[in-house]
């Protein structure tokens, strides 16, 4: 995917994306969680690019869950224990991956673990009710 710039791709993630709650949600908490679209053994194998014929040739991108969680376990996709625990999240809550919750939760920084609530809540049609002041994490 050379000549997308990360930012970019967030917004043409989102875009496909809009107003799907569940796939804006899991969207969301891969781009929040900040590694995974500045890493091109992501990026290049499993988003796709194209452009929509709706809105005057906006970029519009999709990320293919399933290729990207079985490269995980594979081997093929290398990752830290966070970025492998919020790439398992993101891809259950947007792509219906199973996961098992007992294991992908625990080790999870106060951050990341903010950023699943918020997913699992727009995920659920929820508003964010978090107060922008609750910085105690």
């Amino acid at each position: 995917m050379t000549g997308i710039s990360p930012r970019q791709l967030e917004e043409a993630l989102r875009a496909c994306a809009r107003g799907i709650h569940h796939l804006e949600a899991g969207t969301s908490l891969l781009i929040d969680c900040g590694s995974w679209l500045h890493r091109e053994d992501l990026t290049s194998r499993f988003i796709t690019t194209g452009t929509s014929i709706t809105d005057g040739g906006a970029l519009l991108a999709s990320l293919d869950w399933e290729a990207a969680t079985a490269a995980l376990h594979a081997g093929e996709l290398p990752a830290s224990s966070g970025e492998r625990r919020m790439l398992l999240l993101a891809a259950s809550i947007a792509g219906g991956i199973p996961v098992s919750l007992g294991d992908t939760l625990p080790g999870i920084d106060h951050r990341n673990a903010r950023l699943v609530v918020s997913a699992v809540a727009h995920a659920a049609g929820l508003p964010d009710r978090r107060p922008e002041t609750d910085k105690h994490y």
